[in-house]
């Protein structure tokens, strides 16, 4: 069963969309490889309202958030996670509202025997070509906008602080809207989304996204806690996820169960490649994804990595010393 990725939107830059009579969206302009069209910013209710990942920090963006709430009230600032694709504006729309701002916690520091995703050194067949970023920028709705934090890894808003930490279960409630917070760790450990019992509906930050499976980077992700965080969302009865990056997504369970199945048949697909031997990772990426545009190449490296200390972790695969991104490794026969 193949993925039914949902990708038609029309971003809309600075214009407030709405999306139900309870949910606005306003896009802001800064397209990417990790981006899509844009972060979705999400305004929720009427009159009393929640806005939810404000955001880059992008004065255009913010003022676009407030026009569209013009005669309303923000009462609350609510963030699926630390990225700085979704958390940066919450200090700019706190200053403009006295809103205060929710969230897991600060940016996670991985401890000193984390896994190391340090630079790698051995993956310049993984790197995209300088004519391939050019005709990626060319294909971005916002041709010739600067988006070279989008170009590499998702970069960490290292000064947020939420003023109240909330956790799995807890309940945010407005007017006349009411939160339930749901912790996803997996794309990073902090990561949040957010039920909207009125609509039975989640805000599903990047943890699941319609146009694009997620990145799942060591040490700040895992895959097994992300697996983890996929299962937890077959137990609900939502109707719609709205996922930060690109538009909602029908029938989220059924969808949830094909990004289960993906990554399995990933793993199978590792497990596979390394029958014939140790391998590395661009080794095992240049074998795996022979169907996938050399420019994603970097992201699947990321991915695949992931994978394999998950596997390391399962004791399904061994590498030489801890699992490292320049690391060499192969499958373990099971008894």
């Amino acid at each position: 069963m193949g993925i039914p990725y949902v990708t038609d939107i029309d971003p809309r830059y600075g214009t407030a969309v709405e999306v139900t009579p309870t949910i606005r969206r306003v896009v802001a302009n800064n397209p990417g490889r990790f981006t899509f069209t844009g972060t979705g910013t999400y305004i929720v209710g009427r009159g009393q309202v929640a806005v939810i990942d404000p955001g880059p920090e992008d004065d255009e963006h913010v003022a676009s958030i407030l026009s569209a709430v013009s005669g309303e009230e923000i009462t609350h600032i609510v963030v699926t996670h630390t990225h700085r694709d979704h958390s940066p504006a919450s200090r700019a729309l706190q200053t403009a509202t006295g809103a205060p701002i929710y969230g897991f916690g600060g940016h996670p520091t991985p401890p000193e025997d984390a896994v190391i995703r340090a630079k790698p050194t051995t993956w310049d067949s993984l790197l995209p070509t300088e004519e391939e970023l050019e005709e990626l920028l060319k294909s971005m709705p916002s041709a010739g906008k600067d988006n070279s934090e989008h170009d590499q890894d998702e970069p960490g808003d290292m000064s947020f602080s939420p003023d109240f930490e909330v956790v799995h279960g807890d309940i945010i409630a407005g007017g006349t809207w009411t939160l339930e917070v749901v912790h996803t760790p997996g794309h990073i450990s902090n990561h949040l989304c957010f039920g909207y019992k009125e609509e039975r509906s989640l805000f599903s930050g990047d943890h699941v996204m319609g146009w694009s499976t997620s990145v799942i980077p060591e040490p700040e992700g895992s895959m097994n806690e992300y697996m983890d965080s996929l299962e937890l969302l077959l137990d609900r009865n939502d109707k719609f996820f709205y996922p930060t990056h690109g538009p909602r997504i029908p029938d989220p369970i059924n969808f949830t169960k094909s990004l289960i199945t993906h990554r399995l048949d990933r793993e199978r697909q590792i497990l596979e490649c390394l029958k014939s031997g140790p391998k590395t990772i661009p080794e095992l990426v240049i074998e795996m994804y022979r169907e996938t545009p050399h420019i994603l190449y970097m992201a699947a490296g990321q991915s695949v990595f992931s994978h394999l200390v998950q596997l390391v972790e399962n004791g399904m695969v061994s590498s030489e010393g801890n699992p490292t991104a320049d690391g060499i490794f192969k499958a373990l026969s099971k008894p």
